[in-house]
């Protein structure tokens, strides 16, 4: 019998669970705080409960924490991590550290859907959805968990097409049962896939990221087919109708192109697009992928792109390029272990 993951289990379901299982109420609590505050491996380690109840609980569960399979150490302190998942499938996490933060991007899906011309996890495809244990699992058993101080669901896969996982986790990671986190130290990025937009806005307080790249639509399908279906314009639309002027943040991720989307015009298209809005704009390095003829534009020029649109009233950052003697850009160690596992079972 397949036992149940208590990782990623909410406080509601870890109250029908212990119902099920015949145990107090008060026990549901007592489990939480062992996955999430305590941050447990083993349930022999939920000490206060006891060993009739543990026993009950070990009969059909187990935590279900799995340490990375494998890690990628870069120059500047960016560490990339595999976790295999329980259908032996491979998903990265990236650690950031900052000064006095330290970032973690997760991922929400094996491979995705989307299929973006400069991402490699586009490239696999889609293979499966991570449940909300395989998702916290990424930080729970990260060797730096302890230093985390602020999370972006950036890593492979769409997070808005497994909403329901993601919502899951975000629970998780900011109730008080579970991490405690400010919403506001978390930031989900996303192509804009229309319903589940609007979903997440209004049933989470956690900021957003909208994969832009192009102002123009003909180019930005031509980069990311997904605008076929959720144009760019459709999404500012959408995003029109919601307040972004409090504490959280709306920001759109733009990867500079050589040749591509780095010149004046599109800029400007840019400003037209976002007019009015109160967001932020984040100007990222392109890390290159193999078989992909793109090219990252040179530091010179996204400074001169950042610094015209801040002068035209858009608030412009320039993303620092971090780990690339690692390919920190997500996809790349997961396809290569996927390979190898697919080679091996040939």
């Amino acid at each position: 019998m397949t036992q149940q993951i208590l990782l990623g289990q909410t406080l509601p379901e870890l109250r029908e669970l212990v119902k099920r299982l015949d145990m107090p109420s008060f026990a549901a609590g007592q489990i939480a705080s062992w996955l999430y505050n305590k941050r447990v491996t083993d349930i022999d380690e939920m000490t206060n409960l006891s060993l009739k109840h543990r026993n009950l609980l070990k009969a059909v569960c187990q935590v279900g924490a799995t340490p990375p399979q494998e890690e990628m150490r870069a120059a500047d302190g960016t560490v990339k991590y595999l976790y295999r998942t329980a259908d032996s499938h491979f998903v990265e996490a990236v650690y950031i550290p900052d000064a006095d933060r330290a970032t973690l991007c997760v991922s929400s899906q094996v491979g995705c859907k989307m299929n973006c011309r400069f991402c490699m996890t586009g490239k696999q495809g889609f293979t499966a959805h991570l449940t909300a244990g395989e998702i916290i699992n990424q930080i729970h058993s990260l060797p730096e968990r302890d230093r985390l101080t602020n999370i972006v669901f950036m890593g492979m896969g769409e997070p808005l097409d497994n909403l329901d996982e993601v919502l899951k986790a975000l629970d998780i990671l900011t109730a008080s049962y579970g991490y405690g986190w400010s919403p506001k130290r978390i930031t989900l990025s996303t192509v804009g896939l229309r319903k589940g937009l609007q979903r997440f806005i209004e049933s989470s307080d956690c900021h957003l990221a909208i994969s832009l790249h192009s102002p123009v639509h003909a180019q930005r399908l031509s980069l990311m087919p997904a605008e076929g279906a959720f144009p760019i314009a459709e999404v500012v639309d959408l995003l029109r109708r919601y307040d972004f002027s409090k504490q959280r943040r709306l920001s759109f991720e733009y990867i500079v192109f050589k040749g591509i989307n780095d010149s004046l015009p599109y800029m400007k298209e840019l400003l037209r697009l976002l007019r009015g809005m109160d967001c932020r704009v984040n100007l990222i390095r392109f890390h290159a992928i193999p078989g992909v003829d793109l090219q990252g534009a040179d530091t010179e020029n996204m400074i001169q792109l950042r610094d015209y649109l801040t002068a035209h009233g858009l608030f412009t950052t320039l993303r620092a390029s971090r780990g690339e003697d690692i390919f920190a850009a997500c996809g790349m160690l997961s396809t290569a272990r996927q390979e190898e596992k697919n080679n091996y079972l040939a």
